[in-house]
């Protein structure tokens, strides 16, 4: 099988290979077989069988925020957990660094669940007669971390997400974004490699959603993890996402940046996902820069990675161009006006 996003095996942080996922009478009988292509309602009555998830593959890199998206049904939750064997993969192979994840003893495979990879999920899971800091403590209980430490850590890891002189309080003290940062730090406190998100912000208001989305966005930045994250929310997937997935029918439909989902759409069914995504949302200046000719004044200076949006105050206070510099500050560039106006017109410049 070719891996799919341009990360090789050998130096993913999560590998996937051939992946099916099929319920029902004698599932291997359905993989790679015209079986499979049949509508999921003629093949359960005609089989027995549903095909929630068919030949993935997927790579991961080291620090990468890899979010899988698509609608309820599309087979995105039976994969994150397959990943850990929650489920159990009906063929295929699955490599978290070098553990074949698949292979694996059941000695193993509790070795990478309690050391290796941590999920949070959209119900929270807290024990209620618990404290915070217990809870957040519980996974280094579990390994046998004596409690002077495994205190000493959760509390440290509160303060990480915001909660910090909180340790004492109960569940049932708290808001429901405050219960979700108590399971990102539960999460955070094993030190994985890999954290898993389950749809963990669905059940929350949009406020506080995306109070925890930029959590999310600042902690990748300060712990630097590996994150595969589901979400049904295109916009949720395009703030978070270095690559995306769209899931369709237990399939990928498409992998690509946030930008080349929104720019350049696999088919209809993403381009009916992405229609309404202002493209300036999404598109980094350097997508639309042109080369400084000879330009010594600028309205103002930004990075490459800065969204086309960010900059429109700029171009719309001056006719200056706008410098773009790369990370060491060089200049590597600049974007005016008209290149601004012609994409957010849906045009290219």
């Amino acid at each position: 099988m070719t891996s799919i996003g341009g990360v090789g095996e050998t130096n993913s942080s999560i590998s996937v290979r051939g992946m099916w996922k099929v319920y029902g009478p004698k599932p291997e009988r359905i993989v790679g077989s015209e079986l499979a292509d049949l509508p999921r309602k003629q093949l359960h009555a005609q089989t027995g069988n549903v095909v929630a998830m068919r030949d993935i593959n997927m790579d991961v890199a080291p620090g990468e925020v890899f979010v899988v998206m698509g609608l309820s049904g599309s087979g995105k939750s039976t994969l994150i957990r397959c990943l850990t064997r929650l489920i159990e993969p009906t063929v295929g192979t699955v490599r978290i660094g070098d553990v074949d994840v698949t292979a694996a003893d059941k000695e193993t495979l509790l070795d990478v669940r309690r050391n290796k990879v941590s999920m949070v999920f959209q119900h929270f899971g807290l024990l209620p007669h618990r404290t915070l800091t217990d809870n957040v403590a519980f996974g280094l209980e579990v390994r046998g971390v004596d409690k002077t430490e495994r205190r000493r850590k959760a509390n440290e890891t509160l303060e990480l997400v915001g909660l910090s002189e909180m340790g004492s309080y109960r569940p049932h003290q708290l808001s429901g974004g405050q219960q979700q940062r108590v399971g990102l730090a539960r999460a955070l406190a094993t030190d994985p490699d890999i954290l898993l998100f389950d749809e963990p912000f669905s059940a929350l208001d949009p406020l506080i959603r995306r109070d925890m989305q930029d959590e999310v966005i600042r902690l990748r930045h300060e712990v630097s993890k590996t994150m595969v994250f589901i979400t049904h929310d295109l916009s949720e997937a395009l703030r978070l996402g270095d690559r995306i997935a769209i899931m369709r029918d237990g399939m990928f439909v498409q992998v690509g940046t946030p930008e080349s989902v929104v720019v350049d759409p696999a088919d209809e069914y993403v381009e009916n996902f992405v229609r309404d995504v202002p493209r300036s949302f999404v598109v980094p200046v350097e997508h639309v820069m042109r080369d400084v000719d000879g330009e010594a004044q600028f309205s103002g200076s930004v990075s490459l990675g800065t969204k086309v949006r960010d900059i429109v105050k700029l171009v719309a206070s001056s006719e200056l161009p706008v410098e773009v510099v790369d990370e060491s500050g060089r200049q590597v560039g600049c974007v005016d006006r008209v290149h601004v106006l012609s994409l957010i017109a849906g045009s290219e410049p």
